[in-house]
């Protein structure tokens, strides 16, 4: 895949960018050191954030892979970037909770840290306009932002992921709190894992302590985000 070139910029998200090759097969994704929250309200860098990113979503989903979950992921290119298939990304962003946290737990009166009694699953609208809402199956199939099928799919994608790394992130004294990925539609329309897995998109809490390893130091103004991004990169890495 060295050899693809790349072409214009197709899009640019709060903390990726999107290129186009000189295949229709494939793409081309830069990981930024961007940082926002709050649906963009709060903006800031996270130095190196884009280089672990990259590299720790690469081994996730190479690792999801070995356990039967099909991704976009095709070849790390360099630090930041990377070679993806070319998918279509279903506008949804795919929640799945394990704890209750964030704004699961203000929207419900849950204390933050009680354990869910099952995996708990959500979908919000990607709309930055709207704020990304809350959207339930029936929304998704009336609005056609899904079929049925391509929900079935989709929910089943979302618990496997979260089954394969809850047990992997257990092996590395984390508790995997919560996280959000994307799917995409291949051109012969299989739906399968995209965007990335990072401290950006999951709530990583070290095991023994709760200490927050994750996006959320920046969004709470916890500091130490650096050093967090560096730790949960550096315990995949001895795994």
């Amino acid at each position: 895949m060295s050899n693809l070139k790349k072409l214009n910029q197709i899009y640019e998200g709060k903390a990726k960018k999107v290129f186009a090759t000189d295949s229709s097969d494939f793409y081309i994704v830069e990981y930024k050191d961007d940082a926002t929250a709050f649906n963009g309200l709060k903006h800031g860098t996270i130095e190196g954030k884009g280089v672990i990113n990259n590299k720790m979503s690469n081994l996730m989903f190479a690792m999801l892979e070995k356990n039967g979950v099909k991704t976009h992921f095709v070849e790390q290119l360099s630090d930041r970037e990377t070679v993806v298939k070319a998918v279509k990304i279903v506008p949804l962003e795919i929640i799945i909770r394990n704890v209750a946290a964030g704004s699961f737990s203000k929207r419900y009166g849950v204390e933050e840290g009680t354990a869910l009694k099952c995996p708990t699953l959500e979908f919000s609208l990607k709309n930055d306009a709207l704020n990304d809402p809350l959207i339930n199956d029936s929304h998704i199939i009336a609005l056609g932002v899904a079929t049925e099928k391509e929900l079935e799919d989709i929910k089943n994608l979302a618990y496997k992921v979260n089954d394969v790394l809850k047990e992997f992130f257990a092996g590395i004294g984390v508790k995997l709190i919560d996280f959000k990925i994307e799917a995409g539609r291949l051109p012969d329309g299989e739906i399968i894992l995209a965007d990335e897995i990072s401290p950006d998109t999951c709530r990583f809490w070290d095991a023994k302590t709760n200490e927050k390893l994750d996006k959320d130091r920046f969004r709470r103004d916890l500091g130490g985000v650096e050093e967090a991004y560096q730790e949960i990169f550096k315990r995949i890495n001895s795994k």
